[in-house]
This record gives structure tokens, C-alpha cells and sequence, in this order.
């Protein structure tokens, strides 16, 4: 497969508005995720303090924030937004759900109409694409854009993913029992649940090298279809995605330097993450989950999640995973946990989510 290169990035989260900011943030131990009221619920979630901040008129925060962000993205890129040859791909889980209870904002719940009016802002003459695809849309649309360029559609892709802490969402995960009573502790033994986090991260791809020396190898996906909101419980279709991206890489688990998993801390995800990673032959690489530091930001996390892991390869550093302590998952896994410096040239990135979907992709420091 082609390498398609990284050419910039931002993220917008309870740690900064930038990319670094977070980045300095997480590796410094810090987490964005407390206790926050939502709606008649306190929940501990990464919620963006004084969002008003961010706003930008004539815009609802949902659009604003990804505006803001694709505006810090694009301030460090050649990429002209406004070229035919650049595309918008925008994902969210949820957009700005809230609108339902609006009778006036009912258009805002429409994602392609946000979509739309965002990349309208930048002067983009292309329809934007639109990925929601639960919670591995971001990583998703980082593999819709590499394909897009690879097949010569386009130069450049914006990739931007954002979702908001809402009522509606809290109460739907809260039907599940799916949210912690605690800061979620991904993959370890006493594990309660997911935390929400919003965040809006984006990462511009194109077609040549820049000054960024990290490339996109390869991805995968695949589908279990084992339930509507359960994972596979064997990690087998994981494993399949997995394989899919090795081979398309020509890469051997050896050459893999560390995993960045989804690890939401549910009690059924990080069991099959764990199980797949075990049947790949991943059981000795370190993995982390960002989980403990930002929540689960859903449409948000494959992006923001690839950005900051993007990071720790350039500066050859391992991120602890946040709030593990004892292993709780029946297959062994190598869990990262405390910062540590080596050189670092590969990771692998999962993802999977609701209706059994995952999604893989394969990043390379380059010299």
C-alpha cells in the first residue's frame, strides 16, 4: 500500500487546544476527566471548561469547535483548503444531539448539514464526507482519507472528529450501566465502566512527506456483528483487521513498538481487545489506553487518540496507561505502566465499537 503522510494535527480537550499542550499534559500524568453535571447526572467525564471560549458566530459549539480546530491544523500545513483537491472528512457519533429538544435547531441534529456548514467555512468546493460509524468512526475516517488519496481523488484530506458530553448520550450509556462510578481504570481488574470525554482533534494527511516524518502504512476493518452495543466475546474479527494491516504493511509483531488500544474500561471491551491482541501474537508489546485521561470522546477518539500516539513516536516515548494497577483481563497483555524512553518507530492503533465494528491502523517514523 501507498504511505500517506501526516501534515499536521490539532486537539481541543479539557488538557489544551493544541496538540502539544495535551501532549505535555499527558505525559506530565495529568487527566482532564472529573466529576461534571449532565443533565439531572454526575458522572466523572472529560468535559471543555468555559466552551464558550471557543465559539465562533453565527456557529453552535459543536461546529465551532471543530472550526477552531481545523483552523489550528491548517495554520501549520501548505494544504489550501479551499483547493478541489482537498477534501472534508468529518466524524461524530452524535453531532449536536441535543438539538432534538430545540424545535428550532432540529436542522443542527442532521451531521451532513454540520459537516456542510464547517467545511463551507473554509471555502472547500468538495461535499464533505460524513463518518459515524460508533465509536471507530475516527479511526475510520483516517483510513477513508488515505484511501481517497491513494486512489488519486485528492492531495490533501482534513480529518476531523468531534463529539460533545451531552444528556442524551449520558443517559444512553447510563441504560447500559455502562458508565463508571470512578475515573475508569481500562484494563485492569477493577474496572467499573467507561468515562464520557468530548474533544474536538484533527489531522491533515497528504499525499507527500512534510515536516512531519510519520506516514500512514496501512488499515483494516471488520465487523462481528455479535450485538447491537456487546464485542465479539473470542476478539477473533479484531484479529482479523489486525492481520489485514500487518500484512498489508509487510510488518512482522516484532517490528510494532507499542499498541494504542481502544481500552474503554468496560468490563466486555478490554476482554476482547485483550483476547484479540493474545490470538495475534501481541501479548509482549506495550499497550496503552488514553482512556484515564481524556474519557471515551466516541467520534473523537480514533483522531485524538492517533495525534497524541503520533506524538509519543516522534519523542520515543511510552505513555502510562492511566489507572491500571492490577491485570484484569484472563489473557496476558503488556500494559504500559509508567513513562519510559526508547526509540520508537511503528505503532499499531485499534478501535472498536457498537455493532461489532473495529478498526485498525498502522503508523511509521520514517527518517
Amino acid at each position: 500500500m501507498e504511505r500517506i503522510w501526516v501534515d499536521a494535527h490539532n486537539i481541543i480537550s479539557p488538557l489544551g487546544k493544541t496538540t502539544y499542550e495535551n501532549y505535555s499534559s499527558v505525559i506530565d500524568g495529568k487527566s482532564g476527566v472529573a466529576p461534571v453535571q449532565i443533565g439531572i447526572n454526575t458522572v466523572y467525564g472529560g468535559k471543555i471548561l468555559q466552551r464558550e471560549n471557543f465559539l465562533v458566530d453565527n456557529f453552535g459549539v459543536f461546529e465551532s469547535l471543530m472550526i477552531q480546530s481545523i483552523q489550528a491544523a491548517l495554520s501549520q500545513t501548505s494544504a489550501a483548503p479551499s483547493d478541489k483537491d482537498t477534501i472534508f472528512i468529518i466524524s461524530s457519533t452524535k453531532g449536536e444531539i441535543d438539538s432534538l429538544s430545540k424545535p428550532n435547531d432540529l436542522k443542527k441534529v442532521n451531521l451532513f448539514e454540520s459537516s456542510r456548514k464547517v467545511s463551507s467555512y473554509f471555502n472547500n468546493p468538495n461535499q464533505p464526507v460524513v463518518i459515524s460509524n460508533a465509536c471507530i468512526s475516527g479511526s475510520l475516517a483516517i483510513l477513508t482519507a488515505k484511501r481517497l488519496i491513494e486512489a488519486g481523488l485528492y492531495r490533501n484530506a482534513v480529518v476531523c472528529g468531534c463529539d460533545l458530553i451531552s444528556d442524551f448520550i449520558t443517559s444512553g450509556f447510563n441504560s447500559l450501566q455502562a458508565i463508571s462510578s470512578e475515573p475508569c481504570k481500562p484494563f485492569d481488574a477493577n474496572r467499573k465502566g467507561i468515562n464520557m470525554g468530548e474533544a474536538a482533534a484533527t489531522i491533515i494527511i497528504t499525499k507527500e512527506k512534510g515536516e512531519i516524518p510519520v506516514c500512514i502504512t496501512s488499515g483494516a476493518t471488520s465487523n462481528d456483528a455479535n450485538h447491537i452495543s456487546g464485542p465479539s466475546r473470542t476478539g477473533e474479527e479484531l484479529g482479523v483487521a489486525i492481520r489485514k494491516a500487518m500484512q498489508a504493511s509487510k510488518v512482522t509483531v516484532s517490528e510494532i513498538d507499542f499498541i494504542n488500544a481502544h481500552g474503554t474500561g468496560t468490563l466486555f471491551n478490554d476482554e476482547m481487545e485483550a483476547n484479540a491482541f493474545s490470538l495475534t501474537d501481541f501479548s509482549n508489546v506495550p499497550l496503552n489506553s488514553l482512556k484515564g485521561y481524556y474519557g471515551h470522546t466516541l467520534g473523537a477518539a480514533g483522531v485524538l487518540e492517533s495525534a497524541i500516539s503520533v506524538m509519543s513516536l516522534l519523542n520515543n516515548e511510552l505513555i502510562p496507561s492511566m489507572g491500571y494497577e492490577t491485570p484484569g483481563v484472563t489473557k496476558p497483555i503488556n500494559v504500559i505502566r509508567k513513562k519510559e524512553m526508547k526509540p520508537l518507530k511503528r505503532f499499531l492503533k485499534t478501535a472498536s465499537g457498537f455493532g461489532g465494528c473495529n478498526a485498525t491502523l498502522i503508523f511509521e517514523k520514517t527518517e
